[in-house]
């Protein structure tokens, strides 16, 4: 019987050692592996984020890889639609997100934002041939088209009823162009730099009126109170991006200036 109890016991004692052996080899293996941030970032938005071929590119896209490469960080892009880009943050599912992203009071209360990158400025568009309408006072009575989302949405909604036009809301930057373009909407509200690349790309049809609606800045946003380690490593990035002559490579392949 003490034979047995004693064979049983070596037995159990074996069983456990190589049980901790296992977790132990299963904690480095863990604790090694290089963390990859998900990137949230919206392909429809040229110069800042399109693909070609396959291939992301863009200021966004650029900047963001100088960053993580700068300070020896690995991300992945996750390409959504603009509008759902904060809620995806907020349901863990991205860890940043670099989008033309404006700066506003409304998104520092769900996410915290890096130093701003960009200075861009909302335009109003309208057909070439249009005469009628040359700024923002010559709305009254208009459809204006916005994509979901964006300050330029939020602007429209906004001032719709202080200039009395119509503000219709679209996914991506591409359909309301073509709204305006086919006459289905008179004017359009959207960033300077998208809308200026644009146009200086192809024969969209369409013209910017007047001074520009407002000033705006873009920032790279991590989820409010989250990933401060990470928000200090994009600021530090972008810094030295910004000293070392990176960042005005950047704006000069997409922007010329």
């Amino acid at each position: 019987m003490k034979k047995m109890n004693l064979v049983s016991l070596l037995l159990i004692l074996t069983l456990l050692l190589a049980a901790c052996g296992t977790a132990e080899e299963g904690n480095t293996s863990g604790e090694g592996e290089e963390k990859v941030y998900k990137v949230g970032i919206d392909t429809t938005y040229p110069p800042f984020e399109f693909e070609v071929e396959g291939e992301y590119t863009g200021i966004d896209i650029d900047i963001i890889n100088a960053i993580a490469e700068n300070q020896g960080i690995e991300i992945e892009f996750n390409p959504m639609d603009f509008g759902g880009i904060i809620p995806a943050m907020q349901a863990n599912q991205l860890d940043v997100a670099i989008a033309g992203m404006s700066i506003t009071d409304e998104r520092k209360k769900v996410v915290d934002f890096s130093e701003p990158y960009f200075d861009a400025g909302l335009s109003l568009v309208v057909d070439k041939e249009n005469t009628e309408i040359t700024s923002i006072d010559d709305l009254k009575g208009k459809k204006v088209a916005v994509k979901k989302g964006t300050t330029g949405a939020e602007f429209a909604q906004e001032k719709a009823g202080e200039y009395g036009f119509e503000a219709v809301q679209f996914n991506d930057s591409p359909a309301m162009f073509q709204e305006v373009a086919n006459g289905n909407a008179d004017a359009l509200i959207e960033d300077y730099p998208v809308i200026a690349y644009a146009i200086a790309q192809e024969d969209l049809g369409l013209q910017t009126v007047g001074e520009r609606l407002n000033g705006d800045q873009y920032g790279i946003a991590v989820l409010k109170g989250e990933n401060q380690d990470l928000l200090e490593k994009i600021n530090k990035g972008l810094a030295e991006l910004k000293e070392d002559g990176t960042y005005d490579e950047i704006l000069k392949t997409y922007l010329g200036e």
